[in-house]
């Protein structure tokens, strides 16, 4: 089956501006997937990792890449499709609590 990487966007004022309902049903939806065995976690602090020309290893801290709310979390999820992928992703807390989950079709490398 297909794999689909997520990234959850959010931070705590659109969490908090949410309704409790809503954040609850989205909190309850990531349990079923996660009882389902979806590999899921709340983003800690990166590093950045760099090798080139395989001279040596430099690492530093905080993120590449910049967007408007910080990473929330990630997940790996299994879906028949790219709509069906987004359909979970939906209903992901950071997707209804005023942030955004991005769904990257993972490839065979």
């Amino acid at each position: 089956m297909p794999k689909f990487l997520t990234i959850g966007y959010g931070d705590q004022a659109g969490y908090d501006s949410t309704a409790p309902a809503v954040r609850d049903e989205a909190h309850a939806h990531d349990a079923r997937l996660q009882a389902a065995g979806v590999e899921m976690g709340v983003a800690g602090p990166p590093v950045r990792v760099r090798n080139h020309d395989a001279a040596g290893v430099t690492v530093e801290p905080g993120s590449f890449m910049a967007a408007a709310l910080p990473v929330a979390g990630f997940a790996i999820i299994e879906a028949e499709t790219l709509d069906e992928a987004i359909d979970l992703a939906a209903k992901a807390p950071c997707a209804v609590a005023q942030g955004v989950v991005e769904v990257w079709p993972l490839q065979q490398a």
